[in-house]
């Protein structure tokens, strides 16, 4: 039975078609309004699309604001389909593009709230819309309480279940332009970047990374200051050759794993059953790189089979909301809050 689970799971996914909504919603009085800045290679959509499957060959620019209902819960993202409700479901108010990373650049630096916070990045894992992707940006930025507006970096992933090698194509597809996006960035005066990646988003990060260090732009990466990779889809192996050839990693540099994570139980299915970054049991194969690796396996699943785990469980949420504030956070919260590795008994998130 235990060799059929990962069969069983990609029918499930597969099956469970996520709902899309058709063109873009009136706003709600009551509802929150979230900014998501959007640099994609995925070609313009249709009237009512904010962008489509297939890859461009060139970087696409926009800017987007997400509708938020007053009745969002924390973790969540309410879902509708055709043109939904903005007073009961997440809705995209209006797609704004923006002709280059200059203007980008500009139209990030206009919107900025908060000066001391540094711009985050967000880039999605496999099976993913640019509009599940900008609905999760939203909910991050929400449920954080952000100050100042994300970029979404959107690779063209298939958006399906069945299409993991169409997606691992893409990453390598994706990997000069985001590192050619960070570059531009910083030339612009965006000098501190924080990078969230989720999944496969996480291989492509590392990819990205690697190529500026290769290509004699390393100082780039001092632009970036921190890494955040939730539940990367990486063979550990090769994660240490790409931050070894990278050099030095961004710090902070954090990994955040959970055992409860059955979407990279099923990718390590389709490897070879190769155990995936994101499920690692143990920090010491990552020693010696730099690596914060924080383990949630005691937290609430939250959503997608527990491959979300940081951003979807609200009782993850909480605890990473007081712990980033520097509130007091108490023993027994962080008894739930693992570090794999050999510091693991101390009770605090240190540094291998």
């Amino acid at each position: 039975m235990l060799r059929l689970f990962p069969i069983l799971l990609l029918a499930l996914l597969a099956a469970c078609t996520r709902p899309q909504t058709t063109g873009f919603s009136e706003p709600h009085p009551e509802a929150s309004i979230q900014s998501v800045f959007i640099a994609t290679q995925r070609t313009t959509g249709q009237s009512g699309q904010m962008f489509g499957e297939a890859r461009s060959q060139e970087l696409n620019f926009a800017r987007t604001e997400i509708s938020i209902p007053p009745g969002h819960e924390l973790g969540r993202i309410e879902r509708g389909s055709g043109n939904v409700d903005a007073s009961q479901h997440f809705a995209p108010l209006g797609l704004e593009p923006l002709q280059s990373s200059t203007a980008l650049s500009a139209a990030i630096r206009d919107t900025r709230v908060d000066p001391s916070e540094p711009l985050m990045v967000f880039v999605h894992g496999y099976n993913n819309t640019l509009e599940d992707a900008a609905f999760r940006v939203a909910q991050i930025q929400q449920d954080f309480e952000t100050s100042n507006p994300a970029l979404l970096f959107s690779w063209p992933s298939a958006g399906d279940p069945l299409g993991y090698a169409y997606d691992r194509d893409s990453i390598l597809f994706a990997r000069s332009d985001l590192s050619r996006l960070l570059g531009d960035l910083q030339d612009h005066g965006h000098d501190e970047i924080l990078i969230l990646a989720h999944s496969m988003g996480g291989y492509l990060v590392m990819e990205a990374l690697r190529q500026l260090s290769l290509s004699g732009e390393k100082h780039r990466l001092g632009a970036v200051e921190g890494v955040i990779l939730m539940s990367p889809d990486i063979d550990p192996d090769v994660f240490r050759r790409q931050a070894e050839e990278i050099g030095t990693l961004p710090r902070p540099f954090v990994v955040m794993t959970s055992q409860k994570d059955r979407v990279l139980n099923l990718s390590g299915f389709m490897v070879g059953r190769k155990e995936r970054l994101g499920r690692i049991r143990s920090a010491e194969d990552l020693d010696g790189l730099g690596v914060t690796v924080l383990d949630f396996s005691l937290f609430d699943a939250g959503e997608s089979f527990g491959h979300m785990i940081p951003v979807s469980s609200p009782e993850a949420i909480s605890f990473l909301r007081r712990l980033a504030r520097g509130l007091n956070v108490a023993t027994d919260d962080f008894s739930r809050y693992v570090l794999l590795g050999e510091k693991k008994r101390s009770g605090f998130p240190v540094a291998n």
